[in-house]
């Protein structure tokens, strides 16, 4: 009899072990579910806006097809009278800038970029068409797309003036094939049935200071500085803090307003912010209509306990002027150079 019971206890224990472990799985199922569900209302959301943006850049396309049937149209029914005058439909673009290359040939032009890393090129916009502002926001991209016209292309004129005699080949030589030909909207090739061409470029920033210039003043000025200054610095030497400043001032850290009225604006002097300041050293109204703005204005850079000042003309030169100890660095406990090699190689 008390096996019985003890078999029938054994028995009720497995069957609740069974009936929780059967709850705990079906728990775990339904979050599993649940988190499923999530997920694939993530994934629909996610293909819809897909969905919407792929129809959006579909219907500007068509956009674009229409007008272009629309110019061609009209340039082919204008062209089969010619005792009317031809109306053309013409989309306003024109040139706003150039490519200054290290490349004055094809001779011995890269055919990519990474095969010759060191070679460089930049693009000159002009400010009349593109203004600075235009340029707000690029850097913040790595990459920016460039679109150019083969304008030194021998066939350009014909192309243009007189199509039918343009005789553009369907194939071309292509130099790494060693002679051999390829279609030529396959290749690099400038002679194209449009003379468009696309490429890729790094956003590196343009500088906006035309030259620095260093003053025999500055620099005995800097000798006497770096006495006081050399055992904190961050800096091996006064050599390697002039460069320090040069890599500063070629970015123009003046604010958009100094830019724009350096001769009005005076600044507070802001010894512990490493800011930029200026002086006018204007005594009224009058001497203030007297003198040259871009001769007047004194700027100052505090780098490294050091007070670095600096004149910009309009033409966007700056000749670095003055060096002189900061009363705030004076006595003040910082790392030195020495001290940061020391950690860097610990690291």
């Amino acid at each position: 009899m008390a096996r019985q019971q003890v078999a029938a206890a054994v028995a009720a224990t497995l069957a609740a072990v069974a009936a929780v472990s059967a709850i705990l799985a079906g728990e775990v199922y339904r979050r599993r579910c649940r988190r499923l569900a999530t997920r694939v209302r993530e994934l629909e959301a996610s293909l819809a806006a897909a969905a919407d943006k792929t129809a959006a850049e579909r219907r500007g396309r068509v956009r674009a097809q229409q007008s272009l049937r629309s110019a061609l149209s009209e340039k082919e029914s204008s062209s089969d009278d010619k005792k009317k005058k031809k109306h053309t439909k013409a989309f306003p673009m024109a040139s706003i800038g150039v490519v200054q290359s290290c490349f004055s040939t094809r001779n011995g032009t890269p055919r990519q970029p990474l095969v010759v890393p060191l070679a460089r090129a930049t693009v000159v916009l002009d400010p009349s068409r593109v203004p600075a502002e235009a340029l707000e926001g690029l850097s913040d991209y790595s990459h920016c797309w460039i679109l150019y016209v083969f304008h030194l292309n021998t066939d350009l004129d014909k192309m243009w003036n007189d199509p039918a005699r343009s005789k553009l080949k369907a194939k071309v030589r292509v130099p790494r094939l060693k002679g051999g030909k390829m279609g030529v909207l396959a290749t690099r090739s400038p002679h194209r049935p449009n003379p468009i061409g696309l490429s890729v470029a790094k956003v590196d920033g343009a500088l906006a200071v035309e030259s620095i210039h260093f003053s025999e003043h500055f620099i005995s000025t800097l000798s006497d500085c770096w006495m006081h200054v050399q055992k904190q610095s961050l800096y091996a030497s006064a050599d390697e803090f002039r460069n320090l400043v040069k890599e500063v001032l070629s970015w123009d850290i003046r604010s958009l307003s100094q830019r724009i009225r350096p001769h009005e604006v005076t600044i507070k002097d802001d010894a512990h912010n490493g800011g930029s300041k200026i002086h006018n050293g204007h005594s009224n109204d009058e001497d203030h209509q007297s003198v040259d703005p871009s001769t007047s204005v004194v700027y100052h850079l505090h780098l490294d306990g050091i007070d670095v000042s600096y004149r910009i003309d309009q033409d966007s030169n700056i000749v670095v002027e003055n060096a002189a100890l900061l009363s705030s660095a004076v006595n003040q406990h910082r790392y030195s150079y020495l001290t940061w090699r020391e950690k860097v190689v610990t690291l």
